[in-house]
């Protein structure tokens, strides 16, 4: 069985190891220029797909003449996942068998670009992964595939992507044999009635507001851990939060966004319920630190208050 691999991101480079021999070739979105210097920055699945000797096609768009070398591969599969474009109808036609996607949410939970942080910022108990077989439309094709996980206590969107990730991989050589030999399982349709959509996460959604608990903040930290990254202001620079844990206390805080003290953890931070002990920051053009060392090399800390 042929199959063509659509990933872009490091989520997909453990699920594409996992099935490599029977890969055909590999489609990822090209890379954009990065930095002052408008370098391009290779994504993960292109470094791997160059490391197993695999095809490569690279494509901003299915407008790209780039594309239209997908059908030369003659696919009997596709395996989609984590690949960041709207894949159209004339190319999910392009397989004998048929398009396969995996998507990391209990669907139709959580369709969209970004389930799993999400999950955290909800304070979900529970995700999953579920397999699809791709229609046209975003992330409702029928169920060939699902389980579900627990969402470990202060488990970030960057331990919960890998772990996923290494499950997918774990699985994924099993469905595509049962897909080589049984053809693509039928399925069961969603209920539309209990869709979710998730939107694109932007830069904005990481500013930390003080007015809201400090359970809330720190599930905004961990979901936001790879991108944006959580942050605040102090005396007028920005500080990055890495790792927080809201402290596990009744009494509600008197202040929002004052720092409230220090302990080798970290520092405390009230909020109008609970206090929030910050652990890893990182201050404007300062590196990434332990936020007890931190504290301890700024003077006056206790009492600040973080925000714009």
């Amino acid at each position: 069985m042929k199959i063509v691999f659509f990933g872009s991101s490091g989520f997909s480079v453990p699920p594409l190891r996992s099935i490599s021999e029977r890969v055909t070739c590999v489609v990822t979105k090209r890379s954009k220029p990065k930095g002052r210097g408008y370098l391009l920055d290779d994504n993960e699945v292109k470094k791997a797909a160059q490391d197993l000797r695999l095809p490569l096609i690279e494509i901003a768009s299915f407008k790209d003449e780039e594309a239209q070398r997908i059908g030369d591969f003659k696919p009997d599969l596709f395996v989609v996942v984590s690949f960041g474009l709207i894949v159209p109808k004339w190319v999910l036609g392009l397989p004998a068998i048929g398009p396969v996607n995996v998507h990391p949410s209990l669907l139709p939970m959580y369709r969209g670009p970004s389930p799993m942080q999400w999950a955290i910022l909800n304070g979900d108990e529970e995700t999953g992964i579920t397999l699809i077989i791709m229609n046209e439309k975003m992330d409702e094709g029928r169920i060939m595939y699902q389980e579900r996980t627990l969402i470990n206590k202060g488990e970030n969107m960057a331990d919960l992507s890998d772990r996923l990730s290494t499950r997918v991989a774990e699985i994924l050589p099993g469905i595509v044999d049962r897909i080589d030999e049984q053809g693509v399982i039928e399925g069961v349709e969603q209920r539309q009635g209990d869709a979710t959509y998730t939107p694109i996460i932007t830069k904005e959604m990481g500013l930390i507001d003080w007015s809201r608990g400090a359970a809330e903040i720190e599930r905004q930290v961990r979901a936001f851990i790879i991108w944006p990254v959580a942050y605040t202001f102090l005396d007028g620079r920005m500080m990055k939060v890495f790792d927080a844990e809201a402290e596990e206390i009744t009494r509600k805080g008197t202040g929002q966004g004052v720092v409230a003290g220090i302990t080798k953890e970290g520092f405390f931070v009230e909020t109008p319920a609970g206090l929030l002990k910050v652990r890893e920051v990182q201050l404007e053009n300062k590196k990434r630190m332990r936020a007890y060392d931190f504290a301890q090399g700024y003077r006056g800390l206790v009492g600040k208050v973080l925000g714009q």
